[in-house]
């Protein structure tokens, strides 16, 4: 699908526009995201998917209609691992509700960056060396089967290697400063803790993306369908976080069915030399393992101590 330049950057603006708004005249005061306001935005946000989602299906086709849809879905669905890191660094560091939203702004910023980058390389891979789509299959193979058996551990901040690299050459104060990332203590600049926070879930995001980014290289090879798509699906994170942190830890299952559909597209891309999945197939059991995973979530809820020991310490 050839995308002219001018789609390009009529997206690009509509994206800045976009966050322009939400810091600049929706969150431009830090304040506290009621759950009925992070709905709302989650409900605009998955609106103005879809709306995009209908203008691809109608001036480019059927099919490239399906390769977003499947795409923003899988995307969506991955993100969740992140809503579970925000949580544990929130609670961490005593992040107050109120200062979180900035936090989150400028790290998806952050991460919309580093996906587009991911992106490029990784459609300029597959298009020059074809072959590599079977190691970005065997690696989300791997991936998913290691998140079954994988035992959730907490984020020690100490040892993150970003984090570490960063105090050498720059000083941390110990306590918060309001809102603000760097403050100035004796006409010294110091970072705040929410400035470490932010570099944590830039990193973490750099982690996610390894696995995301290849899963959707699985559905399509088409860089605007793969971009578009995770812009929405990171741009309406924020407004999930707040949305579902009081009630992430009801979805004890959700874990398998994300390793479930790394697996699957794993096998997807693995197999595609030899037989082609049609996407509406895809896109149905992508859908069918997330509805699974929420259902017997909601159906065999954690018990008082599991949810105990899940539970991040302070």
């Amino acid at each position: 699908m050839e995308i002219s330049a001018t789609v390009w950057i009529g997206f690009l603006v509509f994206v800045f526009i976009m966050l322009a708004l939400d810091l600049g005249v929706f969150h431009r005061k830090s304040h506290d995201v009621g759950i009925r306001e992070a709905l709302i935005w989650s409900l605009v946000w998955i609106s103005l998917a879809l709306i995009f989602n209908y203008g691809v299906y109608h001036f480019y086709g059927k099919e490239k209609g399906l390769e977003f849809l499947t795409g923003y879905l899988i995307e969506k669905a991955l993100s969740v691992d992140n809503l579970f890191v925000f949580i544990m660094l929130f609670s961490m560091f005593k992040i107050e509700p109120k200062y979180q939203h900035k936090v989150l702004f400028w790290g998806i910023l952050g991460a919309l960056i580093m996906r587009a980058i991911f992106i490029f390389a990784g459609v300029a891979l597959i298009n020059r060396f074809h072959w590599i789509i079977y190691i970005f299959g065997a690696f989300l193979i791997y991936t998913g089967i290691k998140m079954l058996f994988h035992k959730e551990e907490g984020i020690d901040p100490e040892k993150n290697p970003l984090v570490r690299l960063f105090k050498k050459f720059f000083p941390v104060t110990h306590e918060m400063h309001g809102g603000k990332f760097f403050v100035k203590i004796n006409h010294k600049t110091y970072a705040t803790p929410l400035f470490v926070v932010l570099i944590i879930i830039e990193f973490t995001d750099l982690i996610f993306a390894t696995d995301s980014i290849p899963a959707i290289l699985a559905i399509s090879h088409d860089p605007f369908i793969i971009f578009s798509s995770n812009v929405f699906a990171i741009l309406g994170l924020r407004a999930l976080y707040f949305a579902l942190a009081g009630i992430t830890k009801y979805f004890s299952y959700l874990k398998y069915g994300l390793a479930a559909i790394l697996v699957f597209v794993g096998v997807k891309m693995s197999i595609a030399g030899f037989f082609h999945f049609p996407i509406v197939l895809s896109l149905l059991i992508i859908l069918g393992i997330l509805i699974i995973s929420i259902v017997v979530s909601l159906m065999f809820p954690p018990t008082d101590k599991e949810a105990a020991s899940d539970k991040p310490v302070a």
